[in-house]
């Protein structure tokens, strides 16, 4: 009879020696398989663990990033934060701010005309007054070509109307006249100093500031009337804001903007008296200017007579 595989006998049982080796190599074998099983598992979860830490982290990055920034440029002829404004209250052209970027400073004025910046609120009861005491004098500069006037529409007293945001809407406003009327900006900003709302009212509703730009005379009022709907320019307002209050100024002997209105000539601050009178303005211009406009065959700036209110 021949043997069996194993070399025994058929039907006769290996040694109890040979069962127990093999149960103990049949166990190492488990055990192993076992080992690189939880390897794999373990490497499996740190690696899903891993993943998920960075798909947090970036969406947290993109977060704040979004939240740090302006979402959309900024306005037309605005490239410095402010409009520019020239012979025939004509706008100075640019192209826009872009999200992220730093306001342009304006192209310098040639030495006879003086350049004037203008940081306004338009809540701001000062800067009403202001304007309808110089106005008509700045005006009568402006349009002659003795000087340039930039206007910096900002919003600090946001929080000081009723619920309604009224200095960050009308700066949007403002804004959008800028983009789209821009040679109709300076009658505009005029306008909205006009039955000005006081401080602790609604202020006008955005139907009513249409209104003004329509008053002005601003072209393209349709498009003028959804950027103020939409408040399109809302995060450029915002951000321009924080660039005024901050500094640096450019061009200016002050570091940042602290009351309003801020008057700049030629980088001089106008300290200005409660009256805002227009005689006083006009002796300060002419004390800046020095002898240019004695030089120069463009009118010079003596007060002008402003109507009575």
């Amino acid at each position: 009879m021949s043997d069996g595989p194993d070399g025994l006998e058929p039907g006769t049982l290996p040694p109890v020696s040979d069962v127990r080796q093999g149960a103990r190599d049949r166990a190492r074998e488990l055990r192993e398989q076992h080992r690189k099983q939880d390897r794999r598992r373990r490497l499996i979860v740190t690696g899903s663990v891993v993943l998920g830490t960075l798909l947090i982290l970036a969406v947290v990055v993109s977060v704040l990033i979004s939240v740090s920034r302006p979402t959309a440029r900024g306005p037309l002829n605005m490239i410095s934060d402010g409009i520019k404004i020239g012979a025939g209250l004509k706008a100075e052209p640019t192209v826009a701010l872009l999200p992220g970027e730093k306001p342009v400073a304006a192209k310098k004025n040639p030495a006879s005309v003086l350049d004037i910046k203008l940081y306004v609120d338009y809540l701001c009861q000062e800067c009403g007054t202001f304007q309808k005491k110089n106005g008509a004098q700045l005006q009568a500069w402006v349009k002659s070509g003795a000087a340039t006037v930039e206007i910096h529409p900002i919003a600090v007293l946001t929080t000081k109307s009723v619920s309604s945001q009224y200095s960050l809407r009308a700066a949007n406003a403002a804004a959008c006249v800028a983009e789209f009327a821009p040679d109709q900006f300076f009658a505009f900003n005029a306008a909205m100093f006009t039955r000005q709302p006081k401080e602790g009212s609604p202020g006008l509703s955005d139907a009513q500031i249409v209104a003004r730009a329509a008053g002005a005379k601003a072209v393209h009022l349709a498009d003028i009337r959804r950027c103020v709907d939409d408040q399109r320019f809302k995060a450029w307002v915002q951000s321009a804001t924080t660039r005024a209050l901050s500094g640096p100024l450019p061009g200016a002997d002050i570091p940042a903007v602290a009351v309003t209105p801020t008057i700049l000539v030629d980088g001089a601050q106008y300290k200005y008296t409660p009256s805002f009178d227009p005689d006083e303005f006009a002796q300060f211009v002419v004390q800046v200017a020095g002898d240019r406009f004695t030089e120069n065959p463009t009118p010079t700036p003596t007060p002008t007579p402003v109507p009575a209110s």
